[in-house]
Formats: C-alpha cells, structure tokens, sequence
C-alpha cells in the first residue's frame, strides 16, 4: 500500500511545490466561480493567438488551471509518481528546466496545429463571418451557444475555448521515466497487468497520435501530448549529446 501522506512530505522541492500550486489554482477557481460567478479559466486558460481573449501570460498561466477535481487528480499524481524520480535523478533545477520546456513545448505543438486547421476553416468563410465570429463568439460560447453555421461554430471553437492543464508537461515527464529507467516494470490498472516503462510510453505516444488525428475538435488536447513528448525526447537526447551523460 502507498502512504500518500508520507510519500508526498518526502517529495522533493519542485514536485511538491508544483502539486501545491495546481491544487490552489484550482481551489481558486472553483471559489471565484461559484462565489462571484466568474470564469477564472477564461482569465487564466490559454486562448489561441489570434483570439480577442489571447494574452501573452496565459501561455503559463494555463499550466495551472485544470477543468475540475479528476483532471486535477490524474495530472498531479501522474507528476508525483513518475517527476519525484526524475528530480531525485536529476536534480530540481534541470528538472524544472524540462518540466516547463515540455509544457511550453507541448502548446507551441497544438497552436501549431490549431493554427493549420484555423487556416483551412477561414479559406471556406468570408472575411464578414470571420469578423462575426470574432465580434461575438466568445459571448456565445459562455452563454453555451455556437453558431449555426459549421464552419463558423468550428472556428469559434479554435478563437475562444480555452486550453488549459499540466498534461503537456506531464507527458513529458512520462517520456522522461521511459527513457531514463525504460525496463520498469508499471502495473496498470486496467487492465491490472504489468508493462514496462519503454513500451508503456510507446503505446501511449501511438494512442495519442490516432486519437489526435480521428479527433479533430476534441476537448483533449492529443497533439498537446505529443509536443511534450517531442519537447522532452529532444531536451533529453540534447543533454545527452554534452559532456555530463545524465542516464
């Protein structure tokens, strides 16, 4: 059996302070929500580039945020079991040096695609309707409503949700525990056989590939997912190509 109370008192540093800050972020959502009926992942979510909502602070504020308890839940205890390792390994600061560059990695991956899918979506409208959905939008969307036109309801989707989690970053810390210590053995829990860490990164990798590309429009950021993947591999393997091999 694991002792939460006492495996998260020996966490290290960045772990333990990352854990504690998502867990505020979140209980400072749910009171400014509910209490003043605000919408706090509006603020601090992450909106596309060329969104009226897009501020330059949301690129880390929306690290933080998460869409509730489970997301919150699954994220943090995906960091603590798999980062804890990591930063005894490596060290707080390079593991807070790879914990953000996979995060901001993983958004630059998903603007990426965001932005191709923006452009095929604007071709089939006109420059009237762009502006409308521009204009009114995201009013739309907190009133729970969309445009009726497909197209335009696409491209409000892109302008005005906002993304917001840790997973980005997250995945990159699985690749990392893949790639460092690959012949673990996980035992997962559905089903509850055991796997190792190589193959456990590779068939999750996969799945997000296929689910990012028969998904498209999804409220999960696969291609997210990836880019901290991506991000990560290619820090690690940069690491690894200096002086001080590291694993």
């Amino acid at each position: 059996m694991i002792d939460l109370k006492s495996g998260f008192r020996n966490t290290p540093p960045v772990v333990k302070n990352l854990i504690i800050i998502n867990v505020l972020f979140l209980l400072a959502s749910f009171t400014i929500n509910t209490v003043f009926n605000g919408r706090l992942e509006h603020t601090l979510g992450l909106f596309f580039f060329k969104s009226e909502q897009f501020h330059p602070y949301q690129i880390v504020t929306h690290m933080f945020m998460h869409g509730g308890i489970g997301h919150l839940f699954f994220n943090m205890f995906a960091l603590w079991m798999f980062g804890r390792v990591l930063e005894t390994v490596w060290g707080p600061k390079r593991f807070f040096i790879y914990y953000f560059v996979t995060g901001l990695g993983a958004i630059l991956v998903h603007t990426a695609v965001n932005y191709i899918h923006y452009l095929s979506i604007v071709n089939n409208l006109s420059p009237e309707l762009v502006q409308i959905v521009i204009e009114k939008g995201h009013d739309a969307l907190l009133n729970y409503q969309n445009f009726t036109n497909p197209e335009m309801a696409k491209l409000n989707i892109i302008l005005n949700t906002p993304t917001i989690g840790a997973s980005g970053a997250v995945f990159g810390v699985l690749l990392a525990f893949g790639m460092l210590f690959p012949n673990t053995e996980l035992m997962l829990l559905f089903p509850p056989i055991p796997i190792k860490a190589k193959y456990f990164v590779i068939i999750y990798g996969v799945l997000e590939l296929v689910l990012g590309l028969s998904q498209q429009g999804s409220n999960i950021a696969h291609f997210a997912h990836l880019g901290g993947m991506l991000f990560g591999y290619i820090l690690i393997k940069y690491w690894n190509s200096k002086k001080n091999t590291f694993y």
